[in-house]
């Protein structure tokens, strides 16, 4: 077990800290986005009131530990160790509540950004301006440059203009909350580069106009093309992720109920009304592969199977090599705890 305090564990886990005033709705992120939990149900979760850590291991590109803090603690206390807490952090997101008085969020927020950039230079500050489902679109975008401006206009005042930070608009009503995750979740995936390079060569060899990695259980994705991400193009993918898992259970398991409804012979093909046809493949235990398709396009199936083939052995690659990596660093880790040493290498010594 990576306990919270070890700073070893975050070589291998990054960390991602939830944080927000109370009832700004991070908890409910969290159960919508990696529990499938409907968003109506989430009106009857309790605030809060301790931090609670989860480990998210759905696959080698898709593992980091989430750390849910109350809205009420303050952390800043002087029995409290936030440097602890920031030195192994790769992203800290922060929630405010979109339809309340939202200048008490941002005074924590900036509290919260500069002491943990003073702490570690290298994390991800990510802004979810939430609960925007109950704002019209004017109020959405007045919302967004109004918080946009306020915030990044503190950090001017403090002399910290090079601290990026980074907005999304949320909804857990929508889709919005999964895209601006997967945005999140991209920045601490090292292999990035790679997986929408093959994307790329995948597509431009294939005929194909969009294609997606997603990791299934979440619905994040975890790498796309090089060409821009229509929100509506997402939402299909999301849905028939869904449509494709929920048949699986039904009709994919065995008389007995052994194995797993998604396999590696899981594939699907839906074709829409406008020419366009989704094409589902797996490439491993946890992440798919959706493509946008077109129909005239799609009469070249086996070329884009074949294709495909090579795309999933090339990612395979790519899993084998960060395999090693982790494997390679906890060996080193546990060498170097045996030998008393800290992350750097250098030795503890009584002073």
């Amino acid at each position: 077990v990576l306990d919270f305090s070890d700073p070893f564990s975050t070589e291998v886990k990054p960390r991602i800290l939830l944080m927000g005033l109370r009832r700004s709705g991070k908890s409910s992120i969290q159960k919508v986005v990696f529990h499938k939990m409907s968003p109506n149900e989430t009106l009857f979760l309790e605030s809060t009131n301790k931090i609670c850590r989860e480990d998210v291991s759905n696959s080698s590109f898709v593992n980091f530990q989430i750390w849910d803090f109350p809205g009420q603690i303050d952390f800043f206390d002087p029995t409290f160790d936030y440097e602890m807490i920031f030195r192994g952090t790769g992203a800290l997101i922060f929630v405010i509540d979109s339809q309340d008085d939202y200048m008490e969020a941002l005074a924590r927020l900036h509290l919260t950004v500069t002491r943990a950039y003073k702490v570690n230079t290298d994390i991800n500050f990510e802004v979810f301006i939430h609960k925007v489902d109950g704002l019209s679109d004017d109020h959405k975008i007045e919302t967004q440059r109004d918080i946009h401006q306020r915030a990044n206009d503190d950090l001017a005042d403090a002399g910290l203009e090079k601290i990026h930070l980074s907005f999304y608009l949320t909804s857990i009503y929508d889709h919005s909350i999964f895209e601006a995750f997967s945005k999140v979740v991209q920045k601490l995936i090292p292999q990035l580069p790679t997986l929408e390079n093959l994307l790329n060569i995948f597509i431009s060899n294939s005929g194909i106009e969009k294609a997606f990695l997603f990791d299934v259980v979440s619905k994040i994705y975890i790498a796309t093309d090089s060409t821009p991400v229509d929100m509506q193009t997402y939402e299909l993918c999301c849905d028939m992720i869904d449509v494709v898992i929920d048949i699986s259970c039904i009709y994919g398991l065995k008389e007995d109920g052994a194995g797993t409804p998604y396999d590696k012979e899981s594939t699907a093909i839906i074709k829409l009304n406008n020419t366009t046809v989704l094409y589902l493949k797996e490439v491993t235990k946890f992440l798919a592969l959706v493509c946008f398709v077109r129909e005239e396009s799609f009469e070249r199936k086996g070329l884009i199977d074949y294709n495909f083939h090579c795309f999933r052995k090339a990612i395979h690659e790519v899993f084998e090599v960060r395999m090693k990596m982790v494997k390679s660093r906890k060996v080193q880790n546990r060498l170097q705890k045996k030998k008393g040493a800290t992350p750097n290498g250098t030795p503890n010594v009584l002073l």
